[in-house]
């Protein structure tokens, strides 16, 4: 099976000829498309995915991203995505589906994560990301509360992520783990380095990248590949001998095919 793996793409950026074009780019031996979220903005991500749809007529496996919820809710805009997985047979945000067996021995899990303010320096850190202006969810008066919501967004997700890759691991020897935030400090790319303790705290979920390897350590003979972005940075990391960690690069207004997986 070969799948098409997109991240970071921001359609939003792209006029409508461009992503006429990046459709026609995408190779057409695909089986189906996986897309690690930074889809498009809150009015803009279920458009843009039926658009997609429409010009390649692949099964869509997506997560979403931090500016998925721009302008707009996390709440509502994962209510939508849930809503068009129900209604669609094409389109299918993971959170909604749960464990899909791609192959008699590889399953799909994924979910959005969020960078869940754990690793570096919260406190001491200068950087304030659009998402504390353009999420209502994170608009908050104080640090402290900001903080409290991205471990509890970091904690859902590890949560249901712990569950489904139990699930998968059941079922199937290789997992593939579609997200949007790296889930390790060893992932959390910027411009060919590893983000340093200012940065950290925004660009990557600690709860996700406790109970992954966790998981593995107890399935030496299964193998894991976590595909993660929001960094707009390539990298690779071996977290372990059986989970390998690949973060997606990325740059406004080009969209990209990060790779083409192939699966057994």
């Amino acid at each position: 099976m070969r799948l098409g793996w997109l991240t970071d793409i921001h359609l939003n950026f792209v006029p409508p000829h461009g992503r006429e074009n990046f459709y026609r780019s995408l190779p057409p031996d695909l089986d189906a498309l996986l897309i690690g979220g930074d889809i498009g903005e809150a009015d803009s991500v279920v458009p843009l995915l039926h658009e997609m749809q429409r010009a390649r007529k692949l099964p869509i496996y997506f997560v979403l991203g931090n500016h998925d919820f721009y302008r707009g809710s996390i709440a509502v805009v994962r209510d939508a995505a849930t809503r068009l997985t129900a209604e669609s047979s094409t389109l299918h945000w993971l959170p909604a589906r749960g464990v899909v067996p791609l192959t008699s021995s590889t399953a799909l899990v994924g979910h959005d994560s969020w960078a869940d303010g754990r690793f570096g320096h919260f406190f001491r850190s200068d950087v304030l990301l659009n998402d504390y202006f353009l999420i209502a969810e994170l608009r908050t008066p104080t640090r402290n509360e900001r903080f409290a919501r991205m471990n509890a967004l970091g904690d859902e997700a590890a949560g249901y992520l712990e569950c489904r890759v139990t699930e998968a691991l059941a079922v199937a020897r290789h997992v593939v783990v579609l997200t949007h935030a790296p889930p390790f400090r060893e992932a959390c790319w910027h411009q060919g380095r590893l983000s340093d303790d200012d940065w950290l705290p925004h660009f990557a979920c600690k709860a996700v990248g406790e109970r992954l390897p966790a998981l593995m350590a107890c399935h030496p003979d299964h193998r894991m590949t976590v595909l993660c972005g929001h960094t707009h940075s390539p990298g690779v990391a071996h977290i372990l001998d059986n989970l390998e960690v690949r973060t997606g690069q990325a740059e406004y207004g080009r969209p990209r095919l990060q790779q083409v997986l192939e699966v057994e």
